[in-house]
């Protein structure tokens, strides 16, 4: 139950709604056992065995004294206004009982429906910031379909399994503890009686959801495997489909739907079973109830009367229902158990890249950027070695090498996407782990290796993380990215929409729009990692112009393949396994006749 605590620990801040849920619960659970108890008074009406009592009896609360008060009170109506009366009067009486029960348990599901969708809200959304907050190190160990299915998958299963049962949770204890107490003042010889068979139901019941959880905890796993390979599909969708391979997918993805069917298959089977075997067991406690009072009753060696007895059983009837949702939620808390464990593993993650606690803020960018002995790896893997640079302010600085040699990790280590390993990086002297994140972020634009837009307005995508830009500057940054021209030809212009990852769009217009996203952000500092890729020739010339312009006074770092977009850079870096192999100007690199000039001349004469 540690997970169920976890859970309700985000329903603090619907204490006000949990005590109108259980003010009202317990008023219908009141009023329910209220309209049973009225059964016994009906009963002895029914069958004559109503003791008439003429002279008013001293009230006490006790089981003798509230009999003989209810049969003076019973005896009086009789005598002034008949038996037939009478049973009208407790009939209606019943009915207005069963009414309030009904409408107080309407106003507790009422109120817990608040506290049910609002925790939900909050799980999804703190987990959300949660993974959002990662660092990229973390998704690159871990399957996106895995985290969708988190977010998704298995917050409804917590939705369904665990607040779905927060109502029985609340309600029925309280049913059968007003219950066990109304039985045990009618009968407590019975009640006893039938307080030592009920807990090898709660075993069984207890054995079942233990295994339910283990089982629910393999679907789930299984759930996230199927949306990773969804996931891999929509993303190589052209790929599959240039190889053939479409048949080959459907079985990968059939062997492990058949899996999870089998695991589905087998939890629901153990789902399935606790409700018959509560209903069972309480059955054959109640046929042992009815057996051993009768039995008491028909050789008068009782306490109760006929119809007090009846009266005894109709309560432990209704005493039955609530057991047996009990289980049934308590198999649902287990089941969904599994899914808070996964949620929990993705909160509990630890996030490296955070602000220190001495971190300082900072607006500007004033002197230069300095790479010290910086070292880097993917797991083992050595991707950057003692790396010594120095970045001016206002220079352009180009890096290029073959794939692999760790050219875009040089400048994902700027922004802190991943944490050095060895060295440091300073900006204007202060090292970029003692900068508050959000600053450091905030000094640069960057345009990615391939181009992220997402599925909103060419507009919103260009103003992405910009609050209240006018839709002039948009247009602005848009002509200097030589975006503005296609933009206008279509028919939404900036407010059209452009698809799942922007897939209504050339890769030239994606690039383009990216670019210009940058270009409105304004930053002292730019990383273009391949910025140019996409492009067609005019408009790789047409979007260079802009970038000449844009980078004047500003401090530029390119990771660029094509190297006739850099021989204009005031320094470019050759990166080659991880090493700095050269340093100099395009035409001090020619010169030296190294690795740079092996590049070069491949490119050139290819």
């Amino acid at each position: 139950m540690n997970r169920f605590r976890k859970v309700l620990r985000y329903a603090a801040e619907y204490k006000s709604y949990a005590i109108l849920n259980i003010l009202f619960n317990v008023l219908s659970v009141v009023f329910n056992l209220l309209s049973l108890v009225l059964f016994i008074p009906f009963l002895n009406l029914l069958f004559g065995e109503t003791t008439p009592i003429t002279e008013k009896p001293v009230f006490a609360f006790s089981k003798e004294g509230l009999k003989n008060y209810s049969d003076y009170l019973m005896s009086t109506y009789i005598f002034e206004h008949g038996t037939t009366s009478a049973l009208v009067l407790i009939c209606m009486l019943v009915a207005v009982l069963f009414f309030l029960k009904n409408f107080f348990r309407y106003m507790a599901m009422y109120y817990i429906a608040v506290i049910r969708i609002g925790v939900i809200k909050d799980i999804r959304k703190k987990l959300y910031a949660k993974i959002i907050s990662l660092p990229l190190s973390y998704y690159s160990e871990t399957r996106k379909g895995d985290v969708i299915t988190r977010i998704s998958s298995d917050v409804q299963e917590v939705e369904w399994s665990i607040m779905s049962s927060l109502e029985m949770l609340f309600r029925d204890p309280m049913s059968i503890l007003f219950s066990l107490l109304a039985m045990l003042f009618i009968s407590p010889q019975l009640t006893l009686f039938s307080l030592l068979l009920l807990p090898v139901g709660g075993l069984v019941i207890g054995q079942i959801g233990r295994s339910l959880r283990k089982t629910s905890s393999l679907g789930q796993g299984k759930m996230s495997l199927l949306l990773s390979y969804v996931e891999e599909t929509l993303g190589g969708l052209r790929v599959i489909k240039a190889f053939n391979a479409e048949k080959f997918n459907e079985h990968k993805f059939d062997r492990v739907n058949e899996q999870y069917r089998l695991i589905m298959l087998k939890m629901y089977r153990k789902k399935d079973l606790a409700s018959p075997i509560s209903e069972f067991l309480g059955s054959v406690v109640m046929i042992s109830l009815v057996y051993f009072g009768g039995s008491l009753v028909i050789n008068n060696n009782f306490e109760l009367n006929g119809s007090e007895f009846i009266g005894y059983i109709i309560i432990f009837s209704q005493l039955l229902n609530p057991v047996k949702s009990f289980s049934t939620a308590y198999n649902n808390v287990q089941k969904g158990a599994a899914s808070v464990e996964r949620i929990e593993e993705i909160l509990r993650a630890e996030n490296p890249i955070r602000d220190s606690k001495n971190a300082v803020s900072k607006e500007n960018f004033t002197n230069k950027i300095e790479y010290k002995n910086v070292s880097f790896a993917y797991q083992k893997e050595g991707v950057l070695k003692n790396i010594q640079v120095e970045i001016k302010k206002g220079e352009m600085v180009a890096l290029v090498g073959q794939s692999g040699s760790g050219k875009t990790t040089f400048a994902d280590l700027l922004p802190r996407f991943y944490d050095v390993q060895e060295g440091e990086i300073l900006i204007d002297d202060i090292p970029i782990k003692n900068i508050k994140v959000k600053d450091l972020r905030s000094l640069m634009g960057i345009v990615s290796q391939e181009s992220v837009l997402f599925n909103d307005t060419i507009f919103n995508n260009i103003a992405f993380g910009s609050i209240g830009v006018t839709q002039e500057k948009v247009i602005e940054a848009a002509k200097i990215a030589n975006a503005h021209e296609f933009i206008s030809q279509m028919e939404e212009g900036y407010y059209t929409l452009i698809g799942d990852r922007g897939d209504k769009l050339s890769g030239g217009q994606k690039q383009r729009i990216a670019i210009a996203r940058a270009i409105l952000k304004n930053p002292p500092i730019l990383i273009l990692d391949e910025a140019t890729s996409a492009l067609d020739t005019e408009s790789e010339r047409l979007v260079q112009d802009a970038l000449q312009k844009l980078m004047q006074n500003r401090t530029s770092l390119v990771v660029a393949h094509r190297l006739s977009t850099i021989q204009h850079a005031d320094k470019i870096i050759v990166l080659h396994q991880g090493n700095i192999v050269e340093t100099g100007t395009h035409s001090q690199l020619i010169q030296q006749n190294g690795v740079y000039k092996k590049l070069y001349d491949l490119q050139t004469f290819a």
